[in-house]
């Protein structure tokens, strides 16, 4: 259910986004804040949420995540402005990064037996194609009948009822050796992350050769450097490098950056070519981009069961197979193109990222000792959000070319945005082949033995005393 409002938030406000700019008179850059304020927040605490969730209880901090989650919806309704509605979609940020991470940290420990774990994540990541499904649906309803504001009122009850729920079910759980918090490091992460994004988005209309941007770029460039110094030298660093030894890992988090740019941009491009460039209502597209989450919710599963089974080679190829195909039938839409050829499109791609996001979860926490797991998974959230945030950012600054808003030179900037999925689609079938070879299972074993023993310049905890 956390999975639910956040997915569900994702895909409504997509659907929304005509509206707001409408209202607010605010330009493509102007939405694609709307969408990133949200992302670039979430992605810059899911390490500091996983951690102190592991510290202070994995089911305190989600409660609370669920709490601040609701709030900022109600708040993001009543919105006066756009740079309020930013403001409360970055709250919103805030309590989203204490649900997903947790919640697969909670399902990492709970379900300590590898299949049914696998099983277990591939429902979990089910949830997905359901949010896809019921957020454009539903958001245009609401759009078109109540007004965008409506749109955030869906998360107040579900986000209420999984409150109650986890508070009923979910078993308290914490590491039995708290990590110490590295305020600089998440520093770090929120500079690195807030300069890039900043950058791309603005780069349009700043000029990308402009002291601005490439100041910008350069202090996400000396961010990540500093990042990776400063954490080598922690004891209990926010980002354990260990963990990037693991080929399986490393490549399950950047595959987690490609899938969700896919994801971004196609979300991102289709709903303004739909509504603004064919003149579709909110809920007309909503209706077509149905078998996205159809596909979506039959596959994920289905792909859970394959890795329990075979492992995730098999979904990682299908998946980026599907992803580069859905990408690459886009890159040729024009003005004139029949509504009803898009749906192979969808069709594939949702096929390609139902197939491919249980893999990445299940390979992320695979292999990792359970005092962290919140840490690991959050690592691949932050993967997921990155990536979103990435994918609105660069498929956006592509398509609007410095135009500013949704005119003539949309349709044929967005060409490059649609190959832009592509890229993202083939790099994960690269990466899927290239993971999952003998020689990468071996660097993910050496990994967990690493990890299950003290950290480095740590020694090893003192036996109990005995009476």
């Amino acid at each position: 259910m956390s999975l639910l409002i956040v997915g569900l938030d994702n895909t409504i406000v997509n659907v929304a986004l005509p509206s707001i700019g409408r209202e607010l008179h605010t330009t493509v850059t102007g939405l694609q804040w709307t969408v990133d304020a949200y992302t670039l927040v979430l992605a810059s605490l899911l390490m500091l949420s996983g951690s102190m969730a592991d510290r202070l209880g994995r089911r305190r901090v989600f409660e609370t995540g669920l709490v601040l989650f609701a709030l900022a919806s109600l708040l993001c309704s009543v919105a006066p402005s756009l740079e309020w509605l930013i403001a409360f979609r970055m709250l919103q940020g805030v309590g989203g990064s204490m649900l997903n991470p947790v919640a697969m940290s909670i399902i990492r420990n709970v379900f300590t037996d590898a299949r049914e774990r696998a099983r277990a994540i591939g429902m979990w990541g089910a949830t997905v194609g359901i949010s896809l499904a019921l957020g454009p649906v539903v958001g245009g309803a609401l759009v078109q009948s109540v007004g965008w504001r409506s749109i955030f009122w869906i998360n107040v009850p579900v986000g209420i009822l999984a409150l109650v729920l986890a508070m009923r079910f979910v078993p308290e759980s914490r590491a039995p050796r708290p990590r110490r918090l590295d305020p600089v490091g998440q520093a770090f992460v929120i500079v690195l992350l807030a300069s890039l994004t900043y950058a791309i988005i603005e780069g349009p209309s700043a000029g990308w050769t402009s002291g601005q941007t490439l100041g910008l770029f350069a202090l996400a460039a000396a961010t990540l450097a500093a990042l990776f110094a400063y954490e080598r030298r922690r004891i209990e660093p926010l980002l354990d490098m260990r963990f990037f030894r693991s080929v399986p890992f490393s490549s399950a988090s950047a595959i987690a950056v490609l899938a969700f740019s896919a994801l971004g941009a196609f979300l991102f491009l289709n709903t303004l070519y739909l509504q603004e460039v064919r003149g579709l209502s909110a809920l007309s597209a909503g209706l077509y981009t149905l078998p996205i989450a159809a596909m979506t919710l039959i596959f994920a599963p289905f792909s859970g069961n394959l890795v329990g089974r075979r492992g995730p080679r098999a979904g990682l190829i299908t998946g980026g197979l599907g992803i580069m195909l859905g990408g690459a039938l886009m890159t040729g839409v024009t003005t004139s193109t029949s509504l009803a050829s898009l749906l192979p499109a969808y069709f594939v791609f949702g096929i390609g990222f139902g197939m491919v996001n249980p893999p990445i979860t299940n390979t992320a926490v695979l292999g990792m000792p359970p005092a962290q797991a919140g840490v690991a998974a959050a690592v691949a959230s932050t993967s997921r959000q990155v990536g979103q945030t990435l994918g609105v950012a660069v498929a956006g600054a592509l398509a609007v070319a410095g135009a500013g808003s949704v005119g003539p030179g949309f349709l044929q900037g967005s060409h490059s945005g649609w190959w832009l999925v592509a890229a993202c689609g083939l790099a994960t079938v690269l990466l899927g082949l290239a993971s999952t070879t003998p020689r990468a299972n071996a660097s993910a074993r050496r990994v967990t033995e690493d990890l299950e023993g003290p950290l480095v310049g740590q020694a090893p905890e003192a036996e109990p005393i005995r009476a």
